[in-house]
Formats: structure tokens, sequence, C-alpha cells
């Protein structure tokens, strides 16, 4: 945390970039001290009576243009708790996201919005991504136009859902094509990053231009402002995207004279400070980087993070973190809704846009970006389970804003929602699945268990269950007084639903289990007698009530004599269905 001569926690102006000094205007600092403590004030407490909470939603905290996020009640504004496990919350309450990111332009068009929101209701998403650009809410300087923003407010509200809008600012992708004409058209005052041949100029929008993140900023304060005036006090906004996909490629970084500059100028004081702080807990491959210079505390990047690719890419990160943290704190000064960034994954340098917050520069942004909460990666790779490893680093939420849409992302979710505890999952082009989809029926499970999901993330008494690829069983895992043994079951035919599901405690001696095409044996941890067994278990739902419905209980071939836990409970039941996925409560007693 960078710490201002106020001895308040803020954000470095991009000015501090420049210089590598502390930023120098007081009322930088004010607004930066701000947006901090504005993201650590407690959440809602619940206490309220309900009478106190509806006077306050009917209410609303729209105010004068003037009003600042300080003068938003904490409670009416959606927010990420702090702790072991944070969740969002909105209206005080754990929320988990069932998401599904539409296509980037369908949220150009009012009739076509409509038109597919029906799709997303029967894949029974509760969350909807939309991207909002800044080239149709600004298409000429200084003149807005929140239209399609309302119209994806009054959608998602009718439909009892929640959005996260995605900000398709100075890039999208890595290149600027969102941003509007007024923009593009002037090169000399919005200048563009430059190509490895330093003569092209690249579509992409420079980090370096205070033109370029000013008139950004601005574009994006508005829109914040509009969204606490239309929707903070119902609250269907719950996270916001700022850019997407960033950096740069081919090239590791922008190649104009004045990046070359910057890059063999001394590197940031306020950086090398922070990276001093933490280097014990740094990323591996930074800290081998920054080791190599013998930890040394002053010089340029090149002699301080090795002379070659790597070091470009730190630089880069700086460079698009310190933009972004300029433009998220313009809006979150406006209204603090939780905002993130998503990353395109890394692979070859060269191949990724350079410079997004992925894994091995998570240290960088963290500093540079404080006013963001979390990273997020777009994962379409096969290595899912990797991929959510590397982005739960340092107690980093994980929410997966764009995957594919295949059928494996009905197990996908559980993985993300249930191993990690989650914030929820997305894949991307939602409107272009099928409503027959397995997604649809994960989701319509995690709706149904949702009030028990969400006090199990909290309590970590929850395990995810997706079988990758082929892989084998996996070793036996933690669920809180118990130690469950999973075993993925073969030969599920053809059109079965992918292999996942979730298992968590619920009672002293009850469980849930859910999802498709697994089996688990139990054993108790602790104190008290040697065996554990199964004493019951039934197929059945939650009701509106939270009040468990059994709709039949299982026994002999369904459970092998009460010998395993089965989804499907048994392959020649047909009737009972052996490509349903379903909710089982168990409950089990042990014995000596």
């Amino acid at each position: 945390m960078i710490v201002c001569d106020q001895n308040h926690p803020c954000a470095c102006s991009f000015a501090s970039f420049r210089s590598g000094g502390l930023p120098a205007g007081r009322i930088g600092r004010m607004v930066g001290a701000m947006l901090v403590l504005a993201l650590t004030l407690p959440p809602a407490s619940g206490r309220l009576v309900a009478q106190a909470r509806a006077a306050e939603d009917r209410a609303g905290v729209v105010g004068p243009v003037e009003a600042r996020a300080a003068e938003v009640r904490a409670e009416a504004i959606p927010s990420i708790s702090s702790g072991a496990t944070p969740q969002l919350l909105v209206g005080g309450r754990p929320f988990v996201m069932l998401a599904g990111e539409l296509h980037n332009s369908s949220a150009s068009g009012e009739e076509y919005l409509a038109e597919l929101w029906p799709r997303l209701v029967e894949l029974r998403l509760n969350t909807v991504l939309a991207p909002v650009s800044w080239e149709l809410i600004e298409p000429e300087e200084d003149r807005f136009d929140f239209r399609l923003v309302d119209a994806l407010l009054k959608l998602a509200r009718a439909h009892d859902q929640r959005l996260v809008l995605l900000w398709f600012g100075s890039w999208k992708n890595g290149v600027s094509s969102y941003a509007p004409l007024w923009v593009l058209r002037d090169t000399r005052r919005f200048p563009r990053a430059r190509g490895s041949s330093n003569q092209n100029t690249k579509d992409v929008l420079s980090t370096l231009s205070e033109n370029n993140m000013r008139a950004d900023a601005k574009a994006f304060a508005r829109l914040m402002r509009h969204l606490r005036e239309a929707d903070s006090a119902t609250r269907t906004v719950v996270m916001v995207q700022v850019e997407n996909e960033v950096g740069i490629k081919p090239e590791v970084r922008d190649q104009s004279d004045e990046a070359t500059r910057a890059y063999l100028s001394p590197v940031p004081a306020a950086l090398i400070d922070e990276l001093a702080r933490r280097k014990d807990s740094l990323h591996p491959e930074l800290r081998a980087r920054w080791a190599k210079s013998d930890f040394a505390r002053s010089g340029n990047w090149a002699e301080l993070f090795g002379n070659d690719a790597g070091a470009e890419e730190l630089f880069s990160a700086w460079c698009y973190a310190r933009y972004i943290e300029h433009v998220a704190a313009a809006g979150k000064a406006e209204y603090p809704l939780p905002m993130f960034v998503n990353a395109w994954l890394e692979g070859k340098l060269g191949s990724y846009p350079q410079g997004g917050p992925v894994a091995h520069v998570h240290d960088i942004w963290r500093i540079a970006a404080p006013s963001l909460s979390l990273f997020a990666p777009d994962i379409y790779t096969g290595e899912f389970k990797e991929v959510c490893a590397r982005y739960t680093r340092y107690g980093n939420p994980l929410f997966v804003p764009e995957a594919a849409r295949d059928a494996a992302a009905a197990a996908r979710a559980y993985w993300v929602i249930a191993e990690h505890r989650g914030l929820g999952f997305s894949p991307f082009g939602i409107e272009s699945m099928p409503k027959e989809h397995p997604l649809a029926a994960t989701y319509a499970i995690l709706r149904n268990l949702m009030p028990l999901l969400t006090r199990s993330q909290a309590e970590q008494r929850i395990i995810g269950v997706y079988r990758q690829g082929n892989e084998a069983d996996p070793p036996p895992a933690r669920c809180g007084d118990f130690r469950v043994h999973l075993r993925y079951l073969d030969r599920l035919g053809e059109n079965a639903p992918p292999v996942g599901g979730l298992v968590m405690q619920t009672g002293d001696d009850e469980l849930i289990v859910a999802g498709y095409g697994f089996s688990c044996r139990f054993q108790a941890e602790g104190p008290g007698p040697r065996h554990t067994a199964i004493g019951a278990v039934e197929w059945g739902e939650f009701d509106a009530q939270g009040k468990w419905q059994s709709r039949l209980r299982l026994n002999g071939d369904e459970t092998g004599a009460h010998g395993a836990v089965r989804i499907p409970p048994f392959p020649g039941n047909e009737q009972l269905g052996t490509r349903r996925p379903m909710i089982l409560k168990v409950r089990l007693f042990r014995y000596e």
C-alpha cells in the first residue's frame, strides 16, 4: 500500500509513474484515500430491521450529481467481504454468480437484447455479463447516451437477475476497437503505441498518454455516476470489469521513444518499496528476476529485472495497471462497486497481450492498482484446474468471467464455486448455448442449494468435483468433519453429462452430494468411534422455504446396500435416470 504525506493509504497519480515520485496534488491524495477507505468499509451487518432496509431501498441513494461514493450508504453497495473466504455481498447477503457472458456486440441494440433474453432465463442464469462500450455511451465528446445501459438494467430487473458490466474503453482484447471515432481519428491528441519497427502506429492506445487516460477515466466516471443515480437503490449491477484483456502483442512493450525513455528511467520508488516489503511472498518468477540484481533498490527496469523480454513485460504490466488504476479510481469516486480486470492467459511471449494481469505479474498489478478487487482468468485452456489454482494465490477471489461453453462447462462451474469457493462462473457467448445444455441443470442445482452453498463456502465445509479429461480418481479430500473418498464413474454412456458436482457438510452427521458421474465414501475425522457408515440417502430438493422435500429413499441397488453414495444411483434403473444430475441428502453414523 502506498502512503501519501497525510499518512493515508492512496493510489499514486498517473504523473507519479512519469516522475517516480509521490502524487503532487492534495485533491488526488484525498480522493485516493477516500477510495481505499470505501473499499475497506465493513459489509452490512444484517442487524437492521426489515422495515428500515425497505425504506432505505425505496429512498435510494441518488442525490445530486456532485455526490461521491462516501455519501452512499455502505449496505446499499455490493461489496466483497474480507476474511478467509471472500464472498460477493449484495444487500449484505452472500451472492454467487451463476452467470453467462454475452457476445461482444449483443448489448448494442435494445430489440436484439430483448429477443435473446428468454434464452438467458432458460439457462437458469442469475447474473448476466454484458459489455458497455465507450463508443456507444460517448459517441461525441462530452455527449453521453445511456439508453443501452438502461435497457440492460430494465431487462435484468424484469427477470430477477443481476448484471456485471464490462467496460470496453481504451482496450478490448488488447486493441482499441471500442473507443469512439473522435478518439481514434485524432492520433496526435490520442496517440497510439508503436510497433516493433517504431514506424507503424498500432491500433492500441498508448498507456503513456495522459490524454488517453483522462478521456477514458472521464467516460467511465460518467458511467458509474449514472449507475449510482439509476441503480444504487436496486443493486442490479453487482460488479464492473475495467477494460478487457489488456496488453500489447506481439511486442512485449510499446516501442515508442517515450516508452523507451520510461523503460530506461529509474523504476518508480513506490513500486520498489512495496516489492521490498513483500519480497518473501512475491511470485517465484518475479522474485527470481529481481534476485539476479541482488534485490537492487535503484536502477532502470533492465538493470533491476534483467535485460530481456521478461523485464519488458513487467514494465508493460506497470504501465497498464497504473492507467487502469486511474480509470477505476475515477469510477469508484462516483460509485464504489467491486471492480476487476480479466486476463488473456499467458503462453509464449508474443502470443498473448503482454502487460495484462497474468499470474506472474500479479504483484505488480496489486501495487499499481489498489482500486481493483480481483484478477479474473478467461479460461479456454484444457488446464482449467491449474489456472484456477494460480488465480487464488494470496487470497485472490476466484471469478471466471469467460470460459468455453462446451459440455464440460457444467462440471467446471462446480469446481470454481465449490472447490475454490468462487464468486461465480460465466461461459462466453452464453446466448449461443442451447437451452438443453447441461449447464442449465448445474445452475438449477446450484440455485436450489444456494443458502446452504454460501454458508458452506464461508465455513469451508465444501469440496468440488470435476473430472478434467481422463484423469484418475482424486486423492481423499477433507470436507468439514469428514474425509471424502471420491471415485469417477466410467461407462456412463453417450450424451451423459460431464462428471462434476459438489459435496458439502450441512450438519453434524449430514451432507449434501450433488452433480453427476461420481461416487463417494466417507470417514469421520477426530475423536469418536472408528468407523463411519451411511445411514440414509434421499433424492430430493429444497422447496422455496428451504425445507427438504424427499422424492425417494435410496438403498439396496441404488447405494450398494449403503456402501457408497452414487450419482447415477444405479445404471440399471433407467426410470430413476441414468443421465440425470441429482441432489442427494446423506445421513452418516459412527460405530466401533
